[in-house]
């Protein structure tokens, strides 16, 4: 008896061993507890100037495109010249020249202009060259439309006088294209006790 109870002590003992042994090497599964918050792997993205590289931000065309004239603004010109010189004593001589301008607008009311003029004669007065340069004020009275006056200093060169003096006069020019205009103005080139000598003149002007 006592050998058998031994024996069967033995076994039941090794029997929860090996029950024991089992329920250590089995996995533990955990299950998340309500309420608790689920950890999520940030998502990684690009910054934006790398995702906008190489494309231009619509914004940013918009702007530019809605900017005014880039300044200063170079222009030239053409025209046509309708002069005259009245002298104090004779009769006055009239005629039709070419003039070529050009300039620059340094802001919307401001600028500069040089004037160059030849051709035309009557009787004895013959027009060998005008050369003048000129500030410039501007009125812009619309988008498209400006007057403007000119005041500065004109050398003139007939065939048998030259002159030099103060010249000054106003014109107005309207935009017929985003670069082209036409334009007319009034000049008098000089005002001397003796003579003066005026100018009209009609073209267009290109600006870059």
């Amino acid at each position: 008896m006592k050998p058998l109870a031994i024996t069967a002590a033995i076994a039941v003992a090794s029997g929860m061993a090996v029950s024991a042994q089992a329920q250590q090497t089995q996995p533990t599964q955990t299950q998340p507890t309500q309420g608790q918050p689920t950890q999520t792997q940030p998502t990684q993205t690009q910054p934006r100037s790398q995702q906008t590289q190489g494309q231009p931000p619509r914004q940013a065309r918009g702007q530019a495109q809605g900017q005014g004239p880039m300044y200063p603004r170079p222009y030239v010109g053409a025209d046509a010249m309708f002069w005259e010189v009245d002298p104090d004593q004779g009769s006055s001589a009239d005629s039709v020249g070419l003039r070529l301008n050009g300039g620059a607008q340094f802001n919307d009311y401001f600028g500069a202009e040089a004037h160059l003029g030849t051709g035309g004669s009557e009787g004895p007065t013959e027009l060998d060259y005008l050369v003048g340069a000129y500030a410039k004020g501007t009125l812009p009275v619309s988008q498209q439309f400006r007057l403007y006056g000119l005041a500065g200093f004109t050398e003139v060169d007939f065939d048998t006088d030259r002159e030099s003096g103060f010249s000054y006069g106003g014109g107005a020019e309207f935009d017929v294209a985003p670069n082209l205009a036409v334009g007319a103005d009034y000049m008098r080139y000089l005002d001397k006790s003796d003579q003066t000598f005026d100018a009209a003149s009609v073209g267009i002007r290109y600006r870059f």
